[in-house]
C-alpha cells in the first residue's frame, strides 16, 4: 500500500481504481514503478480488462508527462511576468500619488528645490516638477540671521548639496541689508578641494562686508566640512559631533589587470604620454605615477594646514601634529583648540546675539538646498537597482566594496569616509 500511495501522489496510479486485494486484471508487480516512470511490464495480466475498469486513464505516457511539465514551466513564466507587470504598475501609481500630492507653495524656510535635469522633449518630463519654488518669503525691513545649511558631500551637485546655489546664497545674503549674519550649520563628510575652498573664500568675502559668520557642527563636520568652518569667526559643536579628519585624498587607483587576466578579458587604452592613462583600471600604477599624485596630495595638505593655522591662531607645527587624517570627538576637538565650544545650535545663536548684536534678538531663517526628484528619476533609480552592477556582481564582490571602489567624489578631496576610515 505504501508503494500505491506513493504512486498516487506522483499522479501515475489512482488508489480508487485499485483494490487492496489486487486481482489479476489490475495487479501491479513490485517493479511497477521505477524512477517515476512506467516500464513496459509495469502492468500485468489483462490490459484490456484494466482499460475497461479505467486503469488506463490513470497512466501517463512519457511524452504526455513531458508536455505536462513543459506546460508547468510556461505557466510559471507567465506568472513571473504577471508579477513583474504588477510591480511596475504599483510603482507607477505610487510615484504618481507621491508627486500629485506635492504643492507648489512658497517655502517658509528659504528652501530652494530644483528638479533634476530632464530634457524638455523627454517623454518622462511630463512627470517632472520642473518649477523652482521661491527661494524665500521675506518681509522687507525685517532683520534676521540666516541659518545656512551645508549638508552632504561638498561637490557640484547632489540631492542635498548644490555648489552654485550655496555660492549664490552667500552672495545674496551679503547684499541683503536685512541680513545681519550667518549661522552656518554643517553636517558634511567634506568633498572636493576646489568646492570646499570656494565656499571658504565666499564666507571670507561675506565677513569682509562687516557681517559675522558663526559655525555650528552637526553630526559630522569632517575634512572639507571642517575646512569650511574655518571661514567662521566662532565654532561650536554638538557634544556628539565627529570632526577633524584634516588630510587629503589625491585620488584612488584600482588595478584590475590581474582580475581581467583571470577572467580572460583583454583591455587596452591607446594613449600618447606615458602617464596619460594613469589611474586606469587596465594599467598597473608605476612609482612615478605614485609620486605625481603624492605631490598633489602634499600641496593640498599644506593649504589645509595653513588655513587651520590662520583660523585657529595655532602654529603650523601644532596643526600638523593634529592633522594626520584622524577624526576627533567634540571634546577632543575642544581640548586641541580645533573648536571654540560645545553646545546646542540655540546656544550658538544666543552667544552670537550677545556678542555681535549687543543682545538684540533677530529671527533665524533657514536656508537649505533640497533637490526635488522627478518621476523620471524615480523610475530610472528603480531600473538601476534592478539591473545591478554586472561586472562587480559577476565576480562576487559585495555591494559595499563596489560602492567604495566606484565613489564619485571629486579628486583631490578633503573627504572622510567613515566605512574606510579615510
Amino acid at each position: 500500500m505504501e508503494d500505491n500511495e506513493s504512486m498516487n501522489e506522483s499522479g501515475f496510479i489512482d488508489d480508487n481504481n485499485i483494490a487492496d486485494g489486487a486481482n489479476a486484471d489490475s495487479s501491479v508487480t513490485g517493479s511497477s514503478v521505477a524512477d517515476n516512470s512506467v516500464t513496459d511490464n509495469s502492468v500485468t495480466g489483462g490490459n484490456k480488462a484494466s482499460e475497461d475498469k479505467g486503469f488506463a486513464g490513470s497512466y501517463k505516457a512519457p511524452e504526455d508527462y513531458k508536455a505536462m511539465e513543459s506546460k508547468k514551466v510556461m505557466d510559471s513564466n507567465k506568472s513571473g511576468k504577471k508579477v513583474f507587470v504588477v510591480v511596475i504598475v504599483l510603482s507607477v501609481i505610487a510615484g504618481l500619488i507621491q508627486f500629485a500630492g506635492k504643492k507648489d507653495e512658497p517655502s517658509q524656510s528659504h528652501v530652494l528645490t530644483t528638479s533634476s535635469s530632464v530634457k524638455k522633449d523627454d517623454f518622462f518630463s511630463v512627470f517632472s516638477n520642473k518649477k523652482q519654488k521661491d527661494k524665500w518669503v521675506h518681509l522687507k525691513g525685517t532683520s534676521y540671521i540666516a541659518k545656512l545649511v551645508v549638508s552632504g558631500v561638498i561637490e557640484d551637485e547632489n540631492k542635498t548639496y548644490n555648489q552654485q546655489w550655496i555660492l549664490d546664497t552667500i552672495s545674496e545674503l551679503k547684499e541683503d541689508g536685512d541680513n545681519k549674519g550667518i549661522a552656518l550649520f554643517i553636517d558634511s563628510p567634506g568633498g572636493g578641494v576646489y568646492q570646499a575652498d570656494e565656499v571658504y573664500l565666499a564666507l571670507l568675502d561675506y565677513s569682509a562686508s562687516g557681517k559675522p559668520v558663526y559655525a555650528y557642527m552637526g553630526p559630522l563636520a569632517a575634512s572639507g566640512g571642517y575646512y569650511i568652518s574655518c571661514g567662521a569667526k566662532y565654532v561650536m559643536a554638538n557634544r556628539n559631533t565627529l570632526t577633524g579628519s584634516i588630510g587629503v585624498l589625491a585620488g584612488q587607483f584600482v588595478d584590475a589587470t590581474g582580475l581581467l587576466d583571470k577572467m580572460g578579458i583583454k583591455s587596452e587604452t591607446i594613449h600618447a604620454g606615458k602617464n596619460k592613462n594613469m589611474g586606469s583600471f587596465n594599467e598597473p600604477v608605476t612609482d612615478e605615477q605614485r609620486k605625481i599624485m603624492q605631490a598633489v596630495a602634499d600641496e593640498c595638505y599644506e593649504q589645509f594646514v595653513q588655513i587651520v593655522s590662520k583660523a585657529r591662531g595655532m602654529p603650523v607645527s601644532s596643526v600638523k601634529n593634529l592633522a594626520d587624517g584622524r577624526i576627533y570627538t567634540a571634546r577632543q576637538a575642544k581640548e586641541n583648540s580645533l573648536i571654540d565650544a560645545i553646545g546646542s545650535f540655540d546656544e550658538l545663536v544666543a552667544y552670537m546675539t550677545k556678542t555681535e548684536f549687543s543682545g538684540q534678538e533677530y529671527s533665524v531663517e533657514d536656508f537649505e538646498y533640497e533637490q526635488e526628484s522627478s518621476f523620471y528619476d524615480y523610475l530610472t533609480g528603480v531600473a538601476s537597482a534592478l539591473k545591478g552592477s554586472s561586472v562587480f556582481s559577476a565576480v562576487g564582490l559585495p555591494p559595499q566594496t563596489e560602492s567604495a571602489i566606484t565613489r564619485t567624489i571629486p579628486y583631490p578631496a578633503y573627504f572622510y569616509d567613515g566605512m574606510l576610515g579615510n
